[in-house]
């Protein structure tokens, strides 16, 4: 009982999760839950979104540039 997790326990599981969240809310989870360790990991590394290594700059420092004087 105590040596952890089998097949059966697993199947029992993913029945659980597909009643309780239907066919069509687990990709749109799963897309969601992707996105969130990508941007974890990304931030952790600090690489921006392309990948290029660069480290990333403050966002309101980025949002000042932006704007023009009128």
């Amino acid at each position: 009982m105590l040596g952890g997790i089998g097949p059966m326990e697993l199947i029992i599981i993913l029945l659980i999760v597909i009643l309780l969240f239907g066919g069509k809310k687990i990709p749109e989870i799963a897309k969601g839950l992707g996105r969130g360790i990508r941007d974890f990991k990304s931030s952790v590394s600090g690489q921006d979104e392309e990948g290029k290594g660069l480290p990333k700059t403050d966002a309101s420092a980025t949002a000042n540039q932006d704007k023009t004087p009128t």
